[in-house]
């Protein structure tokens, strides 16, 4: 049919411009989050072309997701803002008729958004956390040019060394300052990297002297050693984290269900079924009355996706506390979603009818008018 092609077009040209206007926005913030994180130490400078591309994959779903809400969303309230709903109505079709089209433009971009959330994210915080681990693992003696002081990862640490071994585990005259409650200042002939029995990297330290003391006190302790250990970075313990299952592929999350692993398990497998569902309830939610405008509407409307958005991430929470299950989580809100969908839309749908809700209330507001009258 003429309308639902000239849907469709529609349809996808705001698509392309609304992905565009988020995507730039998003990856603007990322880009600027990355170069601080690069100033900070926190990764390599080399890495931050690699890190906004993993960074980019991550946020994909999410901006694919709301691009189609807003999408369907600002072409429905176009077409009521224009009047174009009523020759589509007057023309013996019905709202539930978009569906088709609607459809037509939403299901690639859902299944892209599945693809996405269930496979090339995983993979992308898999490569970001490899590379970030890359860098922090690196020995903070190994980052130190001779001759020069420079800061450790965390920042807690001040190293000057005079030369470095040519496996780069090795150093000779080294000073350390150490920052805390007491400040400390160390200074040895010669220096190792070792791993201790808990899998964390130190520093071992040789014929040497360690001075402490608080800033603006005149005491200052002074303790000679002969081996002396500083602590590096210590080993990931936290493997069954949050952090640590957004790395973990969409099948090993089901092999290991731990509540971690369930509550992302629940994000990834909500973004496609939250995508479908809001470009459901956009078609609904486009109405707009032309008298009045379409800000209040589309605002009410954002509201909404926001708050849908908001409650996975409630429930996430609930499931990786082990509050709540997976599976009454995942049905709960989305079969929820879906109802309040298919409402609205019989709503809209039958607002001319004889039996909509809204003309009962009308007629019974008249007819008790009317005996008053009487």
């Amino acid at each position: 049919m003429i309308f639902q092609r000239a849907i469709r077009r529609e349809l996808l040209n705001t698509v392309g411009a609304v992905f565009t206007v988020l995507f730039t926005i998003v990856m603007t913030v990322m880009l600027i989050r990355i170069l601080g994180d690069a100033a900070a130490g926190k990764i390599a400078p080399t890495d931050v072309a690699a890190m906004l591309g993993f960074a980019s994959l991550g946020y994909l779903p999410v901006i694919l997701s709301l691009t189609a809400f807003i999408a369907v969303l600002s072409v429905v309230a176009r077409s009521y803002q224009d009047s174009e709903m009523v020759v589509w109505l007057a023309s013996g079709l019905s709202l539930r008729q978009w569906i088709r089209p609607v459809f037509a433009i939403g299901v690639p971009l859902v299944l892209m958004t599945a693809v996405l959330s269930i496979l090339l994210t995983p993979w992308a915080n898999r490569n970001s956390a490899e590379y970030k681990e890359r860098f922090q693992q690196r020995e903070d003696v190994a980052r130190v040019s001779p001759g020069k002081f420079q800061e450790s990862a965390s920042g807690e640490k001040m190293f000057f060394v005079e030369g470095v071994a040519d496996d780069l585990s090795k150093v000779r005259n080294i000073f350390v300052r150490e920052a805390g409650q007491r400040d400390a200042v160390v200074a040895a002939e010669a220096g190792a990297i070792s791993l201790n029995d808990q899998g964390d990297k130190t520093l071992q330290l040789f014929h040497g002297r360690r001075y402490e003391g608080t800033p603006g006190a005149s005491e200052i302790r002074v303790v000679e050693f002969e081996r002396y250990s500083l602590v590096l970075s210590q080993s990931d313990r936290d493997f069954g984290s949050n952090k640590a299952a957004r790395s973990l592929t969409t099948l090993q999350l089901i092999e290991q269900p731990t509540s971690a692993n369930l509550s992302e398990l629940l994000w990834r497998v909500s973004m496609p079924v939250m995508c479908l569902l809001q470009i459901l309830l956009a078609i609904p939610l486009g109405f707009v009355n032309p008298r009045r405008g379409r800000g209040l509407n589309l605002s009410i409307a954002l509201l909404l996706a926001i708050t849908y958005s908001n409650l996975v991430g409630i429930l996430q929470g609930s499931v990786a506390g082990g509050r709540a299950s997976f599976g009454m989580s995942f049905l709960i809100l989305h079969l929820t979603v879906l109802l309040i969908s298919l409402l609205l839309l019989y709503w809209r749908d039958n607002t001319n009818s004889h039996w909509h809700p809204a003309r009962l209330l009308g007629r019974i507001r008249s007819r008790a008018v009317g005996m008053q009258g009487a």
